[in-house]
């Protein structure tokens, strides 16, 4: 999904792709999450046996080393290909993201609402990186402006999927001392606030067309993930359940993946 992100930041900005950094770029993306879900996966390896213990390590599949080099290997490959893509102005983005992703699974996760802030942050950074990975001649700065709404769009809904993902992980949450808005507040609370933030991006969803910026096979793409948007909010709001929050932070997935297939729609 991130690599595909990548992707959509070089088409917004360009409105075509170009072969070679097109590649390149999803590489990055796809590399640098995967050493990131690869650290989460060690730093988390306690509370999973209490939260997923049928995941890899927890189950004794993967060995905790193992996980560090992978860790380590995907990271190298993403770094290497993002210097060669654009060279330093790549390797800086890319490495920004690739830090920002490690310090969250090492302590910014144990900060809660900090922790999830960071996440989001990370997540919206591939639509740069796409816009960055591509000649100079070939960018266009206006279009850095579409970028920004679904950057924010992206920031918020994940950011309430973060929040939400806190409700289905209480239990092992407690382990590590990680302090959620759910820990701290209560489900109800999270579940709430999770859901106000899904609204709050299908309020923002309309602003790229009706300023002109983007054309008009974005909307009825766009149309299907805000209705899933306010569908997952209205579920949460009626049940706080831990068992429903991990059910709808499943489906949220599913509307960002058909949101980012809308910005492609709408920027082509």
């Amino acid at each position: 999904m991130v690599g595909f992100a990548v992707i959509i930041g070089e088409i917004m900005v360009t409105k075509t792709m170009f072969m070679a950094p097109t590649v390149l770029g999803f590489i990055t993306g796809f590399s640098i999450t995967g050493a990131s879900m690869a650290s989460n996966d060690y730093w988390d390896r306690l509370v999973d046996v209490v939260n997923s213990p049928s995941r890899p390590l927890p189950s004794g599949r993967v060995r905790p080393k193992e996980a560090i080099i992978l860790t380590i290997i995907l990271s190298t490959i993403g770094l290497a290909v993002s210097f060669l893509t654009n060279s330093a102005l790549t390797l800086s983005v890319a490495s920004l993201g690739l830090v920002m992703f490690l310090l969250y699974n090492y302590r910014l996760k144990q900060l809660g609402l900090i922790g999830n802030l960071v996440v989001s942050a990370s997540i919206s950074l591939p639509l740069v990186y796409g816009g960055v990975m591509v000649p100079v001649q070939a960018q266009s700065i206006e279009r850095y402006y579409v970028l920004f709404f679904f950057e924010a769009m992206i920031f918020i809904a994940n950011t309430g999927r973060e929040i939400n993902k806190g409700i289905t992980d209480v239990e092992g949450d407690k382990l590590r001392g990680i302090s959620t808005i759910a820990l701290k507040h209560g489900t109800k609370i999270a579940a709430l606030l999770s859901g106000s933030l899904y609204i709050a991006a299908v309020v923002i969803s309309p602003f790229p067309w009706l300023l002109g910026k983007i054309s008009w096979p974005y909307l009825p793409l766009v149309a299907v993930a805000d209705a899933g948007l306010i569908i997952s909010a209205l579920t949460l709001f009626r049940d706080s359940s831990g068992k429903n929050a991990l059910k709808v932070k499943k489906m949220v997935l599913l509307w960002m993946v058909i949101g980012l297939i809308s910005f492609v729609a709408g920027a082509l």
